[in-house]
């Protein structure tokens, strides 16, 4: 089995600069290819990789880049536009691979050969050097705030939206038989994302779903701007697309909040057999259903 161990690593001032250097021009070169292929380019992965000296000419800064990143933009835009490619044989929505925005940070990938681990620093070489010149960014000593697991394969370096960086260390794991014949039953919801309860009696909660609030205080500024147009006006029905489409993001960060509580309860639990129940709002406003949840609810209310 396959794991990826996220941890959060301090780096100064200076390596963060490198790092957004680096990223830059490795989005700056996905982006490129990107452009080239909705031109009509033919795409290549050999032939790509052999116009990757080309480039460096074309811009110098790439020799400053490590060159296994260089190398990974080709695998991951490979990776995408085979995706696009079984999309289209399969008749599904195609989506071309798109360009990534500035904001956007582009992981770094290092294989796990070209990089070390002295105690607790993490030591990420740069391009340069050598017969390309002198080396213009040293190489990036980052601290660890926990222990990598052993036998990772490569480090992921990435970047949240707080500006916070992190390293990714997937790397295999045997899994554990279980220990124990118990059931834990959970209820998932919409705030709390879980709460459960095992046979002994304990109680279990997973929180995680922020940004409901922000998202309901959207909708309702565009359905007050709806409700003040004129029906099936354009204004009304642009307001109406925009209210659907706010709404859909919503949902689908909600279910993306709730499938990540599902897998962390079903791989942290120790109880063989896990019951997890989900009534989403739309089975709650059913039309069979209204006048009796509605009852219900009268009843918890007056209590």
């Amino acid at each position: 089995m396959l794991l990826c161990k996220k941890i959060r690593i301090e780096v100064s001032e200076q390596d963060a600069a490198t790092l957004e250097f680096m990223q830059g021009k490795c989005r700056g070169l996905y982006n490129w290819w990107v452009m080239k292929l909705r031109a009509g380019e033919k795409w290549d992965l050999y032939e790509a990789k052999r116009s990757l000296q080309e480039s460096k000419q074309h811009d110098p800064q790439l020799v400053q880049v490590y060159g296994k990143l260089l190398q990974e933009v080709y695998y991951r835009l490979h990776g995408a536009m085979k995706a696009f490619y079984r999309r289209v044989k399969a008749g599904e929505k195609p989506g071309f691979p798109r360009v990534r925005p500035r904001h956007c940070f582009f992981t770094l990938c290092y294989p796990a050969m070209y990089i070390k681990i002295e105690d607790d620093k993490l030591i990420l070489p740069t391009g340069g050097g050598g017969k390309h010149g002198a080396k213009v960014y040293h190489n990036i000593i980052a601290r660890l705030t926990e222990i990598p697991p052993e036998g990772y394969k490569e480090v992921a370096i990435s970047r949240d939206a707080r500006g916070n960086y992190s390293a990714s260390f997937p790397a295999e794991r045997t899994p554990k038989p279980c220990t124990t014949d118990g059931v834990a039953a959970f209820d998932v919801g919409v705030k709390t994302l879980a709460t459960g309860v095992n046979e002994q009696g304990r109680i279990y909660t997973v929180e995680g779903f922020k940004g409901s609030r922000w998202y309901n205080k959207q909708l309702d500024k565009i359905r007050s701007k709806r409700d003040k147009c004129k029906k099936k006006s354009r204004r009304y029905l642009h307001l109406r697309k925009v209210y659907k489409r706010v709404f859909q993001k919503k949902r689908n960060k909600q279910r993306d909040s709730l499938h990540k509580a599902s897998h962390l309860i079903s791989h942290n639990l120790v109880e063989r057999t896990i019951v997890v129940g989900d009534l989403s709002q739309r089975q709650m406003v059913t039309k069979q259903h209204r006048e009796r949840n509605k009852h219900l609810n009268r009843a918890v209310y007056n209590e």
